[in-house]
């Protein structure tokens, strides 16, 4: 077996998954930053109409928790792309 036919294979499919890693964590990102953005803008907006901080504070929680998530999954996504362990 040739290794510098290994090395090969091995920096192409590096290069694919680094790629897909990448957009796919980016994207994941995003989404969750949109997520927790609106949550935020949608809570402020709850408590200064309504007068009770309780239901925009708990949206805000909510959201603040779905782009906490999102921004780790991303980062595991481009981690992997990246074939780091952690």
């Amino acid at each position: 077996m040739n290794n510098n036919n290994n090395g090969g294979a091995e920096g192409a499919a590096k290069g694919v998954t680094s790629t897909l890693g990448n957009l796919a964590g980016g994207l994941t990102k995003g989404a969750g930053g949109i997520v927790g953005a609106t949550g935020k803008g949608l809570g402020d907006t709850i408590n200064s109409t309504t007068g009770t901080k309780a239901v925009g504070d708990g949206l805000q929680s909510v959201t603040g928790g779905i782009e906490d998530g999102a921004s780790s999954a991303g980062k595991g996504a481009e981690n992997a792309g990246q074939w780091k362990k952690s």
